[in-house]
């Protein structure tokens, strides 16, 4: 493909070696938010794995400062493989009501003015959206 003729709306699956994936997906990411919100699906034949983009984020370990969206919504993305529809868009649904309202928002996503709270409080309060 030539560059002047590159149309991404035109491709739903990218099918490349794993390095090539890694750059674009982490690319990609950055246009929607940045590595914290970016989930990721590997699907084969006969199984699949979800996970965020951006691995384990080691640096961040026990520090209650990691951005939950990316696995959440890998979650979901799992959900939908596994057929659980009505679930997965109720959880996509309140990972999108609690990053509009901003106030339970890691550091990451976190508006001007608002102070951001940690991994645990912003996953707490996607479980609360869900259960109403």
């Amino acid at each position: 493909m030539h560059a002047t003729d590159a149309k991404p709306e035109l491709y739903d699956v990218l099918v490349m070696p794993n390095l090539y994936g890694d750059i674009l997906s982490d690319l990609t990411a950055g246009m929607i938010g940045g590595l914290g919100v970016a989930p990721g699906a590997n699907i084969g034949e006969n199984g699949a794995v979800f996970e965020a983009i951006h691995g384990s984020a080691p640096k961040y370990a026990g520090q209650n400062k990691a951005n939950p969206t990316a696995l959440i919504l890998s979650g979901v993305m799992m959900l939908r493989y596994l057929g659980e529809g009505s679930a997965a868009d109720r959880l996509q649904q309140a990972v999108a009501d609690v990053i509009a309202e901003g106030k339970y928002v890691t550091y990451d996503l976190a508006p001007t003015g608002i102070t951001p709270v940690g991994t645990h409080e912003m996953a707490q309060a996607i479980a609360d959206r869900m259960n109403p």
